[in-house]
This record gives C-alpha cells, sequence and structure tokens, in this order.
C-alpha cells in the first residue's frame, strides 16, 4: 500500500498496513485467520472508492481473485479463493489439498482435487529430476516477469494442470523452504 488518503471506519490491521506501507501480500496476520481474510476486502473497498493506492502485485492480487469475498457452503460462510488445506485421501494415505511440496518425480508436487471427477490427482512441476542446476529465479523481478510471459500465466486457472503450479509457486515460496513469498505478474 503506498498512500492513504481520508479513510473513515477502518480496522487497525489496515490502519497498521498503511501507516508502515506494507503490501497487502506481506499481511501480517496469521494466513487464512479472518483478520487475513478481512484486510483483503478492506482494501478492496478503499481501492475501488479511490481511497488508497496499491503497489502493483496488490492491484493484481485483488482484481484477479475474490480473496476477501465469502460465499455460503452448506449453511456456513467460508472465504473464496483461499487455498485451504485440506486432508483428502490419495491412494491409500491422508495428503494435504493444494499445498505444494519439494519433490517427486520432479522439482515439486502437489495434490488437487479434480472438480470434475472430485477425485484427489497429483500434479507434478518443475524441472525434471529435480532439475539439477536449474534453479528457480524468484528474487529477479524481471526473471519473474519474464517467466510469467513466456508461459503465459495470466490465462493458466486450472489447478489440475502442472502449468498453473509452476505460473503460482512464488507465492509458496516460503513453505517450500525460501526466505519470503514472491507475488506473480499476471
Amino acid at each position: 500500500m503506498i498512500k492513504i488518503a481520508e479513510i473513515l471506519n477502518t480496522t487497525p490491521g489496515i490502519d497498521y498496513h498503511l501507516k508502515h506501507g506494507l503490501a497487502l501480500h506481506e499481511n501480517v496476520y496469521r494466513y487464512s485467520s479472518w483478520e487475513f481474510i478481512d484486510l483483503f476486502a478492506q482494501a478492496r473497498r478503499l481501492f475501488n472508492e479511490g481511497k488508497i493506492d496499491l503497489i502493483q502485485a496488490d492491484i493484481d492480487l485483488i482484481s484477479e481473485t475474490d480473496i476477501g469475498s465469502h460465499g455460503t457452503y452448506e449453511g456456513k460462510q467460508v472465504p473464496l479463493d483461499l487455498p485451504m488445506l485440506d486432508e483428502a485421501e490419495y491412494q491409500g494415505k491422508n495428503v494435504d489439498l493444494n499445498k505444494p511440496k519439494r519433490g517427486g518425480s520432479k522439482k515439486f508436487y502437489v495434490y488437487v482435487k479434480n472438480p470434475k471427477t472430485g477425485k484427489v490427482k497429483k500434479v507434478s512441476f518443475g524441472a525434471k529430476d529435480g532439475g539439477g542446476n536449474l534453479a528457480v529465479k524468484l528474487k529477479d523481478p524481471k526473471r519473474r516477469k519474464a517467466f510469467a510471459d513466456r508461459h503465459n500465466c495470466k490465462d493458466k486457472k486450472d489447478k489440475t494442470k502442472a502449468g498453473y503450479w509452476s505460473c503460482r509457486v512464488g507465492r509458496y515460496w516460503k513453505s517450500l523452504g525460501g526466505s519470503q513469498n514472491y507475488p506473480g505478474y499476471w
């Protein structure tokens, strides 16, 4: 977040982010907590009202996702567009859904539920055999942008495909052992 105009009725969370110049993807709240989600909802509202300016990565995040919005599922209010860690069964073992991990036949893998069949699928992505000397170069913004452009990341919407996860690996980089997460460029 960059600047604040006249803002009324904000929570301490949005005030803190604005005061300290923190971007939305540097959210100070625990991932998936109601405060985490509410911060995105408020930022989206304030941005749409022209009361705050955001950096491009945060504009992309709130314009291309529903994070901060809620829907009703089985009579309960649930957050939208927020990868939740669900447990499922894959080949007889319990696995976490939508949480990329290192290893497998390629550099990374993730378990996802196929919405058409309802079955859990393992999606391997990244360089074959771990890539050897091929490193994921997320620290350089130019390289991240070039990768996103080259692989047409903005059009990758199917979670059951390796391309979707390759384009979004930066969002999960910290949980994969990196020092921080990196937003995408689409």
